[in-house]
């Protein structure tokens, strides 16, 4: 090392050797004087000098002493500290405190700046202006006392800190918070004590902002979709964006879309309501989902359904656009939102919904690159909407279509002829009609109409036509099948209030009307009750019309036990009997309807023609619901098809039922099989009825499409399949003509029952050959 670049040189008896040109200017002495002195008497000298002298000597903060060895003595050789590192180290650090974007802090014990790059001002605020600073002022930090405690473990444990995310403070004129990535190391002298701390920060929010958006993707595209449900797949939305994205989502779907119907095109009409599908919030912000309303017009929400274009926007005190919402201005307001994003799902230019993101005030706003990430998780969540869409209307096809496979009942009845109009809604709707096939030749009539439109509707309609069958099988009273109808309304009722809100369904209500009429062509007569449907009308064979004096009945499931009373009225052979949905009222039905003229009018018209002068002539003005009417032409059963027997009650009426019945079964040519099956079957009938009926007892066997045989008494009690033991001598009545029947029953009137019991109509060869007929 030149001499030049040392103080001085002392041997080990601590005098001076060498004495350096720097040595001369600092301390003022030549090498003259300075050499062969001793180093402590110049120390001494030097602090009691001059007050220039003691200016040099502070200028040289530090310095190195090293021993040399020197031939075969070891002397020592005194540096300045900056002697200690070479020129390209201090160039090095030099360039770094000054051009480096790190920004570098060197702390004291008490974390105060001490020392700091040229880019360390964080505010634009003059380095200078940092020093002394307690480091969290100098960066300003969002959570200071969390970073002072990092620091002080740092400090004491030597353990450094890297890369750690801290946030800067938001103010009113900085919106958005910088995002740092920090680090600490611990600053030790050569002896080992601490001396401080280096902090070190780099500005990493455009980084760390890119990679929270690319988070976000992943997440709704891995979270969103996986069930083909409208309203499972945006409450799975609005999880997967709070709070990673926003503090509060919400989504709201157009309501065809839920109901599986097409979605309609852009620009969305202003009547087409919405459905408030889901909605998550990081606050305590309630707004409950399930609400159906068109969006206000003059709002962000309704401008994205006019061209799927997403907005912006900043929401302030005094937006006009919040008076027209004031449902949604009470959350915003509640909440403290300031910035909002607001994006439409749409798919192949057609509008499914929209999505609306909030921050609120203690968050960054919003900006363009935002809008970009808001539009592709719209993108993805439309695509996977749609899906569900298509699923549901599927699903609906195919129940549909098994429902239509399922056996009709006979299209014609021999005691009745039958037409039906119907003009169907645009939407489809829950209307119905059905004849069905009663023992003892009778027929019930049936008008059913499920308020609403679309697939709902068609499928509540199918369930309760289903169960107007199977209760149709028990042979009730037209009053108890209403009754039994209602309760199972009411079950469906009950059932949709336990789905959940996300289910369409689930705040729809459920309202039903259905008319029943049971047609005797024996007795020539007809029971009818009604359920929210209009009176029916009766035109009979000499052209006079009236309508039937059938008391009201309450619609299914209403609240409330009123009962479903029931009237007989007498219907001549030949007469019509018309029965509809309530969109008929007022135009069919009602004596001062304007086609009620076309009704009146039936006489001896075929079905078919009167149906279809009704359809032409009935208005197309907007409807409520379907329009659904059953025209049905009455006919008598011929009096050689029926047998009607009145019995004693004694032992004796069993004999003279049987020989009664095997006559008549010969004058219709019943094959033996069929007439030992018949005579053992009315043996038991009267025979339980001797036993446990009330007098009087009567027989009726009707010939018809099935051979009927039925046992009437005053008694209501009601009879009871047995199973009898071997050795016990009665008991087994019921059983035998349960096992020998197709079917059996009991049908109760106002005074006691009929026990009944039916079996396929055999013939003999004869017969089937066209030989014979019934005389």
């Amino acid at each position: 090392m030149p001499s030049g670049d040392m103080l001085a040189l002392i041997n080990d008896s601590g005098r001076v050797i060498e004495w350096g040109h720097l040595a001369e200017e600092l301390f003022g002495w030549s090498a003259e004087e300075a050499v062969g002195r001793s180093v402590t008497m110049l120390m001494r000298e030097a602090a009691t000098d001059s007050k220039r002298q003691q200016e040099r000597f502070s200028e040289t903060a530090s310095v190195l002493v090293k021993p040399v060895l020197r031939g075969t003595s070891v002397v020592w050789q005194v540096l300045s500290a900056a002697d200690a590192m070479s020129g390209q180290d201090v160039a090095i650090l030099k360039a770094m405190l000054a051009h480096s974007p790190v920004v570098v802090h060197v702390l004291d014990n008490q974390l105060l700046v001490v020392r700091t790059s040229t880019t360390a001002g964080l505010e634009d605020a003059p380095v200078r202006h940092l020093l002394g600073r307690h480091f969290t002022e100098a960066y300003e930090l969002a959570d200071p006392e969390e970073e002072v405690a990092v620091a002080q473990r740092v400090l004491e444990s030597g353990e450094p800190v890297v890369n750690r995310l801290v946030r800067r403070i938001k103010k009113p004129d900085r919106p958005t918070r910088l995002i740092r990535s920090v680090s600490y190391f611990r600053l030790e002298d050569d002896h080992g004590d601490v001396a401080g701390l280096v902090a070190s920060a780099v500005d990493v929010t455009d980084r760390e902002n890119t990679q929270n958006r690319l988070a976000l993707l992943d997440t709704v595209r891995t979270r969103v979709g996986h069930r083909l449900n409208v309203g499972t797949v945006c409450q799975e939305l609005v999880e997967a964006v709070v709070p990673s994205f926003a503090s509060i989502a919400h989504v709201d779907v157009i309501e065809d879309v839920i109901r599986g119907n097409e979605p309609p095109p852009v620009p969305v009409h202003r009547d087409v309501p919405l459905r408030r599908t889901a909605f998550q919030s990081q606050i305590a912000a309630d707004h409950p989902v399930g609400v159906v309303r068109p969006l206000p017009i003059g709002t962000p929400f309704s401008d994205v359904l006019s061209d799927l274009r997403p907005r912006l926007v900043s929401i302030e005190e005094d937006s006009s656009w919040l008076a027209a919402d004031p449902a949604r201005a009470d959350v915003i307001r509640r909440s403290g939102s300031r910035s909002l994003i607001v994006a439409p799902l749409a798919l192949r230019g057609h509008a499914l919904g929209v999505v609306s993101f909030y921050r609120h005030q203690r968050q960054d706003p919003f900006d363009e690159e935002d809008i970009a990430v808001a539009s592709a998780v719209c993108a993805h969540v439309a695509l996977c909407i749609d899906n569900a869409r298509q699923f549901m209307r599927e699903w609906v096809i195919a129940q549909t279509v098994q429902r239509r496979l399922l056996p009709e009942p006979p299209a014609t009845h021999a005691t009745i002829d039958v037409s039906q109009l119907h003009l169907p809604a645009s939407q489809g709707g829950g209307a119905w009609a059905d004849a069905i096939a009663l023992p003892g030749a009778r027929t019930a009539l049936i008008v059913g109409d499920v308020a609403g439109q679309g697939i709902a509707a068609a499928i509540t309609m199918g369930l309760l036509r289903t169960a107007v069958h199977t209760l149709a099988a028990l042979d009730l009273q037209p009053d108890d099948l209403l009754a039994r109808l209602s309760d199972t309304v009411a079950r469906l009722v009950a059932a949709r209030a336990m789905l959940p809100p996300t289910d369409p369904l689930s705040r729809e209500p459920l309202t039903a009307g259905c008319a029943i009429a049971i047609y005797d062509p024996v007795e020539l007569t007809c029971t009818i009750a009604r359920a929210g449907l209009p009176e029916p009308v009766a035109v009979r064979p000499d052209g006079t019309s009236a309508d039937l004096p059938v008391p009201p009945g309450p619609s299914l499931a209403e609240t409330g036990n009123a009962p479903f009373p029931a009237t007989t009225i007498d219907l001549p052979e030949g007469s019509t009997l018309a029965m509809g949905t309530a969109t008929l009222a007022d135009t069919v039905l009602a004596p001062s309807g304007p086609l009620r003229p076309l009704l009146d009018s039936a006489g001896t018209r075929p079905l078919p023609d009167l149906r279809d002068d009704i359809a032409h002539a009935f208005p197309d003005g907007n409807r409520t619901g379907e329009t659904l009417m059953l025209l049905a032409r009455t006919k008598a059963l011929p009096q050689d098809r029926v047998l009607t027997l009145p019995l004693p009650a004694g032992p004796e009426a069993a004999p003279i039922a049987r020989a009664a019945a095997r006559r008549q079964l010969d004058v219709w040519e019943v094959d033996e099989e069929t007439a030992f099956t018949t005579e053992l079957i009315v043996s038991e009938l009267v025979g339980n009825a001797v036993r446990y009926g009330a007098p009087p007892l009567q027989l009726r066997l009707v010939f018809e499409r099935m051979l009927t045989c039925e046992v009437s008494d005053t008694a209501a009690s009601a009879p009871q399949v047995k199973h009898a033991r071997t050795i016990d001598e009665t008991g087994r009545g019921l059983f035998i003509i349960a096992s020998l029947a197709d079917q059996w029953g009991t049908r109760y009137q106002a005074q006691g029952k009929t026990v009944w019991a039916a079996q396929p109509t055999g013939m003999s060869t004869q017969r089937q050959n066209g030989a014979g007929r019934p005389r």
